[in-house]
């Protein structure tokens, strides 16, 4: 059999740079980036998730019974007040938060929200207490939810727990993991982008300057509406 010739091996060359181009072989590169991507988000998701504080555990142990024992109270719809107050009567330092951001833009309508807030004290290796502000969301998990989520997207959100207790930086990091990877499904599904699911929109509902603490009297009956004190100082940081 004769040696292959030259014009033979440039079109072998040319065959295989063609076939190296060829949309299918981008497609899989792109299939195996986007699988490298996401499992790096999962792990730091899991991650950021899976560390937190006794007091971040043993408040969101107790939430998790008075919502058992829900049932003898009523009306759901001042659940939240009604967590507050049994916090409070357990000794905790807590309050009603009500955000709300007046700027409106195409990317991020004027909103409003509420979840609660409470203080903790954690003493230090020097001995001094430092107060912690930490974050409660009774239904967290449902505030990223998306229309016909991919497979990646949902893995992600099942990784949430339905009832979130930590502090604003704790917070702000899976805010940062998450709102990225909502905007990749929906792309991945040819779905326009809601305003309310963008990553501004996403972080006024906790972080907003904007913050006005309902106060509560243990001497009132459970569920009933108090007074609102609005705070000239901001109740937390508003981070990007």
């Amino acid at each position: 059999m004769g040696s292959i010739g030259e014009e033979e091996l440039d079109q072998m060359v040319r065959d295989y740079i063609e076939l190296a181009e060829s949309p299918s072989t981008t497609s899989l590169k792109s299939s195996k980036s986007t699988s490298l991507s996401h499992q790096s988000t999962y792990l730091t998701l899991q991650e950021v998730i899976g560390k937190h504080t006794d007091d971040e555990v043993e408040i969101r142990e107790k939430i998790s019974i008075y919502l058992k024992n829900m049932s003898t109270v009523g009306e759901t719809r001042n659940q939240k007040k009604w967590v507050v107050m049994k916090l409070i009567m357990d000794g905790y330092e807590s309050s009603l938060c009500k955000t709300t951001w007046d700027y409106s833009t195409f990317s991020c309508p004027k909103g409003n929200y509420e979840y609660i807030e409470v203080t903790v004290v954690d003493k230090s290796t020097n001995g001094e207490h430092k107060p912690t502000r930490l974050i409660v969301d009774m239904d967290f998990r449902s505030q990223f939810e998306v229309a016909r989520p991919t497979r990646n997207y949902k893995e992600l959100i099942n990784t949430l727990p339905i009832i979130f207790v930590g502090t604003e930086e704790k917070l702000n990091k899976i805010l940062s993991l998450l709102c990225p990877a909502s905007k990749q499904s929906l792309k991945e599904k040819g779905l326009h982008i809601p305003p309310w699911r963008s990553a501004t929109y996403m972080q006024s509902k906790w972080l907003s300057k904007n913050c006005k603490k309902v106060s509560f009297s243990t001497n009132n009956e459970v569920g009933m509406d108090q007074s609102e004190e609005k705070s000239s100082a901001k109740c937390c940081p508003f981070i990007f």
